[in-house]
């Protein structure tokens, strides 16, 4: 069966916002049908999640306020890659900085879109093992506390709803899919 092509194609461009993260851009496009509609979504520099897995079967999470939901959550070690940085070098760096921690072995496990209806983020997730603490290195303004969970329990707390942030579910269910042996590397 042919898929059909519903591709729309930019026909102007204007930047509605820049800031020091994030930039929105509105813009006109050419539907499949002919028509033209407006298009709003937000340009992301890119980002790296990482599922930080012991030998015990341990999961590396952190806790954080997220100032746009004004709560706290529970989540996998991430961070935005900077400029020119590739994905896997951002995710040894924020694994290091966030949690102090350091992987002997890292594996790419899957590239994720999260926001496809409004950003074109694209965050990259790896699998770190052979760890071991070394020192943090928070930056300024970075406010978090780490715990390590059995992930039976982190699953669990998907269940629950105490875990609700979306990289985190993924990585955490790549976790058990690869201790059931479903997923092997």
């Amino acid at each position: 069966m042919a898929e059909r092509d519903f591709t729309e194609h930019e026909l102007a461009s204007t930047a509605a916002y820049r800031g020091r993260l994030l930039e929105v851009r509105e813009d006109e496009v050419r539907l499949p049908d002919g028509k033209t509609a407006t298009r709003e979504y937000v340009v992301h520099p890119g980002a790296a999640v990482i599922l930080p897995l012991f030998e015990d079967g341990g999961v590396l999470l952190e806790r954080q306020f997220r100032y746009p939901l004004r709560k706290h959550f529970y989540e996998l070690p991430a961070g935005k890659l900077d400029p020119g940085e590739p994905p896997l070098e951002t995710a040894q760096r924020e694994l290091r900085e966030e949690t102090g921690y350091v992987a002997t072995r890292w594996d790419h496990l899957c590239t994720l879109h999260p926001c496809i209806g409004y950003s074109d983020e694209i965050v990259d997730m790896y699998l770190a093992r052979g760890l071991s603490f070394s020192a943090t290195d928070l930056d300024d303004e970075e406010f978090l506390e780490t715990l390590i969970v059995p992930l039976d329990e982190a699953l669990t707390w998907i269940r629950n709803g105490r875990i609700t942030e979306v990289k985190t579910i993924a990585g955490l269910l790549w976790a058990d899919r690869i201790r059931s042996g479903g997923w092997p590397l």
